[in-house]
């Protein structure tokens, strides 16, 4: 984040998650997907604390300066853990996610609609790619060669940049750096290769006609992670009804490639939620 901020811990069945508390008003909760760090929110925290929101960014299960401890990882655990702290602020809460980030707020919304007032999906997986059983088996197996020691945490940073296609933050390479040498922490390295070995989004999938919540969604343009983005991301418009923004010129990571884009209309959507008779409430 562009200040320094106390980090909180939140306990869990496995261990504690790291999070920070910025502002007052209506609660926003931001996580990040896979193998990234809070500070990928660097750009859209403090616009929206200047809007008059109380905005919570939280470390993935082992990640950042959340325990290594959890032995349980992906899209559920971490809706899962949403919800656990949406519940601990003082909710209801509009949910930020990146990647598979973004199918565990979707999860959230659809497992305590009470609790998710609207999402914010940024490059998300809603669903698993649609590759072969053959396709699927190398991925895992190249997870589990290239996320071994001692190069596993140099490896994803290299493919880290690969995923921010396209423009990237002046920030770019600090944040890089940063997560590379989080990734040689103890443990670290670990968690992050028991979550990529085991991450479905299948349970995702299975939930989304459950999902009420008002949605807006950002799709790189030059997102490697999707065969055609277009296509996704109408589908996604389709299936949870999102509003829906493809990005030009961007990668998996339009939160720090694009904020130009996403903050101005994150803010406008969060703005009509706000106004909405409906909306969230303005505890903090």
């Amino acid at each position: 984040m562009s200040t320094r901020q106390i980090v909180e811990l939140l306990p869990r069945p496995e261990g504690r998650l790291a999070y920070t508390v910025t502002g007052t008003g209506p609660l926003v909760v931001a996580v990040p997907g896979m193998g990234d760090l809070r500070s990928t929110y660097r750009d859209l925290v403090p616009p929206l604390v200047e809007a008059g929101y109380r905005v919570a960014v939280l470390d993935l299960r082992g990640h950042g300066d959340s325990d290594t401890t959890f032995r349980t990882h992906g899209d559920v655990a971490t809706g899962q853990d949403l919800l656990a702290l949406v519940e601990h602020l003082g909710g209801p809460a509009v949910l930020v996610g990146n990647s598979m980030g973004a199918g565990a707020a979707a999860w959230a919304a659809a497992e305590a609609p009470d609790a998710v007032a609207g999402l914010v999906l940024l490059g998300p997986f809603l669903r698993d790619p649609a590759t072969g059983a053959a396709k699927a088996a190398a991925s895992r197996l190249l997870y589990r060669v290239a996320l071994a020691r001692p190069w596993g945490a140099a490896a994803w940073a290299g493919f880290y940049s690969m995923l921010t296609k396209g423009r990237r933050a002046p920030w770019h390479a600090d944040h890089v750096a940063a997560i590379r040498a989080s990734m040689r922490e103890p443990g670290r390295l670990r968690s992050f290769r028991d979550l990529a070995l085991t991450l479905t989004h299948a349970p995702v999938e299975a939930r989304l006609p459950e999902v009420d919540a008002p949605a807006i969604a950002f799709m790189g343009s030059l997102d490697p992670d999707f065969a055609d983005q277009g296509a996704e991301l109408a589908w996604i418009q389709e299936v949870v009804g999102a509003q829906g923004h493809l990005v030009p010129g961007v990668g998996h990571y339009p939160q720090h490639q694009a904020p130009d884009v996403v903050v101005p209309a994150t803010l406008t959507f969060l703005a009509g939620l706000r106004a909405d008779a409906q909306g969230w409430n303005a505890r903090g």
